[in-house]
């Protein structure tokens, strides 16, 4: 079972009308499409972890936390996020981070940069 947070993005919107659409033409079964979707939870994990090596620094200022499920959410304002030569300010960020070590142990097994954990982060 891997974290649903992808589906959310431009590319998961895109797959779930595609899938919708096949549907409603009676192309495919709406069983057909939830296997769909659950190999790009899947695979789209997979890939972000294992492919993407690109670190981004931020800072702002904390406006709320939480911890549910094994899922941390922060709210911030004032963000800042720095790359080697960007420098990008948003007025607000929410960030996701769940636990990738209990889903995706063998890909996140060695990676010490992000302490085990997938983030979204939706500005």
């Amino acid at each position: 079972m891997a974290y649903q947070l992808y589906r959310n993005t431009t590319l998961g919107n895109s797959l779930q009308e595609s899938l919708d659409e096949l549907i409603q033409s009676q192309q495919i079964t709406p069983q057909l499409a939830l296997q769909v979707l659950l190999q790009f939870d899947k695979a789209i994990n997979s890939a972000l972890a294992q492919r993407v090596r690109n670190r981004v620094n931020f800072r702002g200022s904390l406006n709320t936390y939480r911890f549910c499920d094994n899922v941390w959410t922060f709210v911030l304002n004032d963000v800042e996020f720095r790359e080697v030569t960007e420098l990008v300010k948003v007025d607000k960020v929410k960030i996701v981070a769940c636990d990738g070590k209990k889903i995706l142990v063998p890909i996140l097994q060695n990676d010490k940069k992000c302490g085990g954990f997938l983030c979204n982060i939706f500005c």
